[in-house]
Formats: C-alpha cells, structure tokens, sequence
C-alpha cells in the first residue's frame, strides 16, 4: 500500500521518480495537476535499486485508487516500463535529462517498450506534459477536469495571442 494510501481519492495520479534528483522537474507536473484541482501522490521508487517496491506499487495501484501513473526516470529508464508491467493504469514516462547522452539513453529506454506493454511517453523533462495528458486521460470521465483543461487551453490560446500582439512593439 502506497504510504499516503489513506489520502487517495478518486481520480488519483501517482508520479513515481526514479531518483530524488527528478524532484525539480517532477515538481512541474505536480503544480499542474494541483491548478487542475486533481490529487497526486508522489513516490521515489527505483526499477533497479528497489524492484520489489516498485512491482508492489504498481500491481497495487488501481486498488489504491490511482488511475494514472507517471514515471520519471533517467540513463536506463525502466521504471516506466516495469510499472506498465505489473499494471492495467495508463502509464506516462518522462525521460529525465540525467546522463551524459543529454536524456536520449532515457527517451529511448522509455519509448522502445515491446508489444502488449505500452508507456506513453512525452519529452525529455516534459512534466507539464505529462500532468496535462494524465488530466486529459482522466478528463474522460470528469466533466469538472474537461472544463478545466478547455480553459487552461484557452489561456494558453490568449498568451500565445498576446505575445504576438507585443512582440514587435519592443
């Protein structure tokens, strides 16, 4: 059982992170969710260092009311894909920019998953993208996270638009 299990409500998303050393950017996905009003917990559990938590965590997941995962992890990357193993949850990688190679070893540790276990996978260090495509998963069945994400989209919209409007102003 995930130790903050007793907080777990419906919707959940849990963001599992190799290494402590995510946080920063892991951070990232967990405000986003937090602005779009959607609990999560966040974990550090490793495929290589800690392989029992790990599987226990994931096979756990959806009776612990999670319904999205998101996995962080850099170099080899298998945390994603060893979650996506033990569980029937959408599974979301972040590759983590952790390694000489820049993050590539881990885009493609993440990305290069065999037929019959999927992981979605965003960019290197794409936290925000991964909160928003967990909301959107989510928004499915949530008619309160569909409105959210139609309005943070249109925000972007209206940003996008003013920066337009400046940008040969300076």
């Amino acid at each position: 059982m995930p130790k903050d299990a007793v907080n777990i409500r419906k919707d959940t998303v849990a963001i599992v992170m190799g290494s402590d050393s995510d946080y920063p950017v892991v951070k990232k996905a967990e405000e986003l969710l937090a602005q779009f009003n959607i609990p999560c917990i966040t974990r550090v559990l490793s495929a290589h260092r800690t392989p029992a938590a790990t599987i226990a965590f994931a096979a756990e997941a959806k009776d612990n009311g999670i319904k999205v995962i998101i996995a962080a992890a850099g170099k080899a990357a298998h945390l994603a894909g060893v979650l996506a193993a033990h569980t029937t949850l959408p599974v979301i990688g972040i590759p983590m920019r952790s390694s000489t190679l820049d993050g590539l070893d881990a885009l493609l540790s993440t990305v290069q998953m065999p037929k019959g276990v999927p992981v979605a996978t965003v960019a290197i260090d794409g936290s925000e993208n991964a909160a928003i495509l967990a909301a959107q998963i989510l928004a499915l069945s949530d008619p309160n996270i569909a409105e959210t994400l139609i309005q943070y989209k249109h925000k972007m919209e209206l940003d996008v638009l003013e920066k337009d409007r400046t940008i040969g102003k300076e």
